[in-house]
Order: C-alpha cells, then sequence, then structure tokens
C-alpha cells in the first residue's frame, strides 16, 4: 500500500479515535499543529510494530528489511554495493542485511525487536533519529552487541548519558562515532566509560 493512501486511512481513523485515546474529538478541531503530531505519532507506531507472522514467513531479514525501508531508512546486502530505500522493489530471495542507515528515518525502540535474527550486520548509521533514545542502545546492544562493528550516533537528541552508557555492551565494535547529542551533559565521562568498556575500539566524540 503507498504510504499517502495508508495517511489517508490513519486519517481518517484518527478522527474517531477519540474513545481509544481519551481525546474528546473536538479538541482536535481547531489544533491543527496537534492534531498532526498526534497522526504522525499514529503512523510512526504502525510502521514499527513488530509482526512476528511476517518474520516467520519471510525471514529475519527480510522483515527487517521491510521495517527499515517503512521507516525511511536504507539497507545494505551482503554481496551489494549500494544501500536500498525502494519498499517496492525488495529484491526476491535469500539476502542478508550487512549495513543499514537510518538516517532521518522513524525508528523507534517498538521495532528494535527486528534486528534481533539479524546474523550479518557489521554498521549501522544513526542520525537525526528523532525517536532514537536510550532504550533503543539497550535494545542495539541486547540484539546485536556481539556482532556490529561499526556505528555512528548524530544529532539524535533524545539519547542521554545513560543511551550512551548502554553502549558498552556492544562488544564488537570497532568503531564508534558520535556528535551532536545535546541530552549528553558529561561528553567526557561517557568517552571514559566507553574506552575502558571498549578497549579496542576507536572512539570518537568531538565537542560541537
Amino acid at each position: 500500500m503507498a504510504i499517502s493512501r495508508l495517511m489517508q486511512r490513519a486519517g481518517r481513523f484518527l478522527n474517531n479515535l477519540s474513545p481509544l485515546s481519551q481525546k474528546p474529538k473536538n479538541n482536535l478541531i481547531g489544533k491543527p499543529a496537534e492534531n498532526a503530531r498526534y497522526l504522525w505519532s499514529f503512523l510512526n507506531r504502525i510502521f514499527n510494530k513488530v509482526d512476528e507472522n511476517r518474520i516467520k514467513e519471510c525471514g529475519p531479514d527480510r522483515a527487517a528489511s521491510e521495517w527499515l525501508i517503512r521507516c525511511g531508512a536504507s539497507v545494505r546486502w551482503k554481496g551489494y554495493d549500494k544501500f536500498h530505500n525502494d519498499y517496492n522493489t525488495l529484491p526476491s530471495g535469500q539476502t542478508v542485511i550487512e549495513a543499514i542507515d537510518a538516517t532521518d528515518s522513524c525508528i523507534m525502540s517498538l521495532g528494535f525487536p527486528y534486528l534481533r535474527g539479524l546474523k550479518s550486520l557489521q554498521e549501522i548509521n544513526l542520525s537525526k533519529c528523532y525517536y532514537l533514545e536510550d532504550n533503543c542502545l539497550h535494545l542495539l546492544g541486547l540484539y546485536q552487541g556481539d556482532q556490529i562493528r561499526r556505528l555512528r550516533l548524530v544529532s539524535c537528541g533524545n539519547v542521554s548519558d545513560a543511551g550512551i552508557a548502554n553502549l558498552t555492551a556492544m562488544k564488537a565494535l570497532e568503531e564508534l562515532f558520535m556528535f551532536d547529542l545535546p541530552a549528553v551533559k558529561n561528553r567526557e565521562a561517557c568517552i571514559k566509560l566507553l574506552h575502558e568498556a571498549l578497549p579496542k575500539c576507536k572512539i570518537e566524540f568531538p565537542e560541537v
């Protein structure tokens, strides 16, 4: 289904959602900004909801690719040179994800269980991910801590010192680049913690 059609259907559904959300319908009238935020939050949860049946049906890599591309990210499969971000032309057959570029995507912790079955993931770029927060990095370490070798974490405003501490579980990391994380209050302490936990990893966290 095209994204525009999904948004139209979600918009119609949202207009009738007030009993579930405990918001009177009249409260949405005349507040377009609030209505838009609520709609996008609703859509993002749809995009990130894990479909266990889909994982069983087509395998973890295909299901994860669909989730990532649905959320605006792109993937590179093993044996491919370029990243792919077209939901409608996903290749058939057995392909495995080697790299993820989640720049400007709407991935959130709700969808991170899609990562748990990936066996070939080597790198991930988490830049300008508005919904990325500390628990996402906890789940990343839980599901991919022994595999991912390269990680970029840039301009994610909801990642705090606690989120950086979660990266200590990423034992396979060889390169870690972080920048513009305004919720991190003690950059030097975070760097020290990571160096102690990941002595073989090249860690960069320059000041803004």
